[in-house]
C-alpha cells in the first residue's frame, strides 16, 4: 500500500493527461501494436517511479511470429506491469473478473482488450475460451495465469490448472512458460525501498511437442520448467 501511495502522490499530476490518451486510443481506428505501445509506455513510467528494478532475460525465446500463449506464475498486480514492461510484442491477458471492479484500471483492460473470466459461469468460460482460441489462431498473443490465483508464498507455486491450457492446445499454439521472481515485494511489502523484480521467458514448447501430452501433464511440465529456473536463480 506504501508504494502504491508513492506512486499517486508521484504520478497524480499525469493522470488527467494518461486517461485522454487511454480514451483516444481505446478505438477500432488504431491498431493492436499503436494501443500496446501506449499502455506500454504508461506502465514504463509507473514501473520506472515505483522504485523497481526489473532484471530481464530471455527474450529471444519469445516467439518470432504472434499467435502463442505466455503462463507465467502469478504472484500479484505488478506481475502484468513486469511482462508489459518488458516484452515488445504486443499481448493482452485472461484475467479474472473481480479486476474490473478497479476502476483505474478499466480504460486501460478496454485498450488491451483484456477477457475477462467469470469462474461461475461455465457458459460464459466456455464462450470465453472459444473466442481466446479463435484469436490466437489469427495472431494475438495472450497471457494465462494457469495457478487461477495469486500465490501468497513469496518465490513458490501453487499447482497449475490444466485447464487453462485448452486455449493453446486448440489454436495449436506455441506455449512459453515465464517464470517472475519477487514480484509479490512491489505492493505487498510494507516498504518503499527500491527492490529488483526479475522475469525470464523461458524456451517455448511447440505444438509438436505438446500435441500428444493431456493438459494436466502440460500444466505440470510448464509448472516444472519454471520452478526449476526460479530454484536456478535464487
Amino acid at each position: 500500500m506504501e508504494r502504491i501511495i508513492m506512486l499517486i502522490l508521484k504520478k497524480f499530476y499525469r493522470v488527467p493527461f494518461w486517461h485522454r490518451k487511454l480514451c483516444k486510443y481505446d478505438s477500432s481506428a488504431y491498431t493492436e501494436s499503436e494501443k500496446y505501445n501506449i499502455v506500454r509506455d504508461i506502465v514504463k513510467s509507473i514501473n520506472k517511479s515505483a522504485n523497481v528494478d526489473i532484471h530481464c532475460e530471455g527474450l529471444e525465446n519469445i516467439p518470432e511470429e504472434n499467435g502463442f500463449v505466455m503462463f507465467p506464475n502469478h504472484q500479484g498486480l505488478f506481475d502484468a506491469l513486469v511482462m508489459i514492461d518488458t516484452c515488445d510484442k504486443p499481448i493482452t491477458f485472461v484475467i479474472k473478473k473481480e479486476i474490473d471492479k478497479v476502476r483505474p484500471l478499466r480504460r486501460i483492460l478496454s485498450v488491451l482488450d483484456v477477457k475477462m473470466i467469470d469462474r461461475e459461469d461455465i457458459k460464459q468460460s466456455m464462450k470465453l475460451i472459444i473466442n481466446v482460441i479463435q484469436e490466437v489462431r489469427s495472431g494475438r498473443n495472450y497471457v494465462i495465469f494457469a495457478e487461477g490465483t495469486r500465490s501468497r508464498d513469496k518465490n513458490n507455486l501453487l499447482p497449475f490448472k490444466g485447464g487453462s491450457f485448452k486455449s493453446a492446445v486448440k489454436a495449436k499454439a506455441p506455449i512459453v512458460p515465464v517464470a517472475i521472481m519477487d514480484s509479490y515485494k512491489v505492493f505487498d511489502n510494507h516498504s518503499i525501498k527500491r527492490v529488483t523484480v526479475s522475469i525470464s521467458y523461458l524456451p517455448p514448447i511447440t505444438y509438436e511437442e505438446y500435441k500428444d501430452m493431456k493438459t494436466v501433464d502440460i500444466a505440470k511440465e510448464v509448472k516444472k520448467r519454471i520452478e526449476n529456473k526460479i530454484k536456478e536463480s535464487c
